[in-house]
């Protein structure tokens, strides 16, 4: 069975269970999850047009591979998933899936990027674009935090940890603004196992100003949400555009790694000709 024939709900996957690695590379490890029941929680009905578009950017810090004459050969590899393809890709099939490497020989990179190329783009159901970063360019990468205001300079009190999208409002009495906001205090926690999920968000837009304190209120109130990172990012762009009606709206996460993979999704309604930048943040 290839990861394009087994499109499956979350409690089927691997995650919280134990699982052997494998000795060889092995791409049916890769495990597909149908973006399209969560979506339909948002009122995104299946095989309709997107509110918005973006990407998946994943980064993996543990590859590793063997040459033809057994040398191990480490990388650090992106990958970016369009945010329309039909399925996500769960993260521990994800890393399991990359473990099957380490004692496989490949011919060289190309190879690698081959095979990463064809798997992940079945797994997702659409075309992805791999990067591969290679020692000799390290100390090239660049850690950066994401621009905008900071919502966490605010002094709020706090009663719920749970997205309450009623919380988010604008004055649309006022004229227009442009603004960038950031915060550092998302955590949500993983569908299946519970475990907390870390991440800084930015919200870019245009349109009526949005109250900062409440939309502060409403990240902090996914500290107790059980959602995977790309689905939470899609509910904040959701419960943003319908409360507060802006023209322009983009919604970016960046989650700290587990496992040796951080997942950073990105949505928007608005194209600048520019993906955003990859640059690792300081909790990554």
């Amino acid at each position: 069975m290839t990861a394009s024939d087994k499109t499956n709900q979350p409690e089927q996957s691997l995650l919280g269970k134990p699982a052997a690695y494998a000795a060889q590379y092995d791409a049916s490890l890769l495990f597909p999850i149908p973006r399209a029941d969560k979506r339909l929680e948002l009122g995104i009905q299946a095989n309709a047009h997107l509110p918005f578009f973006g990407m998946d950017i994943w980064n993996a810090y543990e590859v590793s591979w063997l040459n033809l004459r057994g040398k191990p050969q480490v990388a650090i590899a992106t990958i970016m998933a369009p945010a329309d393809s039909p399925n996500i890709i769960e993260s521990k099939s994800f890393k399991l899936y990359l473990n099957s490497y380490n004692q496989t020989r490949l011919a060289g990179t190309e190879a690698l990027l081959s095979l990463l190329q064809a798997d992940l783009s079945a797994g997702f159901g659409a075309a992805v674009q791999v990067t591969l970063t290679m020692q000799e360019n390290f100390s090239g990468l660049k850690m950066q935090e994401l621009d905008g205001m900071l919502l966490d300079r605010l002094d709020i009190e706090i009663d719920s940890y749970t997205p309450d999208p009623s919380l988010l409002k604008a004055d649309h009495q006022a004229a227009p603004v442009e603004e960038t906001l950031v915060s550092h205090l998302l955590k949500s926690n993983c569908l299946v196992t519970g475990q907390p999920d870390w991440g800084s968000v930015q919200i870019r837009y245009v349109g009526a100003a949005i109250d900062q304190e409440n939309l502060l209120r409403y990240l902090i109130g996914f500290r107790d949400h059980n959602e995977f990172h790309e689905q939470c990012v899609e509910r904040i762009f959701i419960d943003i555009m319908q409360q507060c009606k802006p023209q322009k709206l983009s919604v970016y996460a960046r989650y700290t790694r587990r496992g040796g993979l951080d997942i950073n999704p990105w949505r928007s309604n608005f194209s600048t000709g520019q993906k955003p930048s990859n640059a690792r943040c300081a909790r990554q």
